[in-house]
């Protein structure tokens, strides 16, 4: 039997504007998550059509 994915939420960052899906280390706080990763959250930069 093959394993099925299991359907996590989907955000977009709003740096680089790429999706981003749910890790186990946001579970609490998933709410208040707004980028993909530390490089985009340092930058914290949108993009011209922001």
């Amino acid at each position: 039997m093959a394993k099925t994915g299991r359907q996590r939420p989907v955000k977009i960052c709003p740096v680089c504007q790429r999706p981003f899906s749910w890790r186990r280390k946001w579970k609490d706080s998933w709410d208040q998550v707004k980028y993909c990763s530390e490089r985009c959250r340092r930058s914290k930069r949108c993009r011209p059509s922001c």
